[in-house]
């Protein structure tokens, strides 16, 4: 994920924000995995995070801007 806050232009930080302030959340296509909806900058996003319950954390899979398109 460090890659993709690179490209995306956010840091850890307003990632952890963004989840703070979360606008929704609904389960993944994929079994296992959320789709967290957040905003960031005005616009909408959203982040894919996966559960590790023996860990008590969630692994933040992917992060990308919701477009119209």
């Amino acid at each position: 994920m460090e890659r993709r806050l690179i490209k995306r232009e956010f840091t850890e930080i307003e990632l952890r924000r963004m989840m703070e302030h979360a606008t929704g959340f609904d389960r993944d296509d994929k079994e296992g995995r959320w789709v967290i909806a957040v905003r960031l900058r005005r616009a909408d996003w959203e982040i894919i995070v996966e559960p590790i319950p023996e860990e008590e954390v969630l692994e933040v899979v992917t992060a990308y801007e919701v477009t119209d398109a």
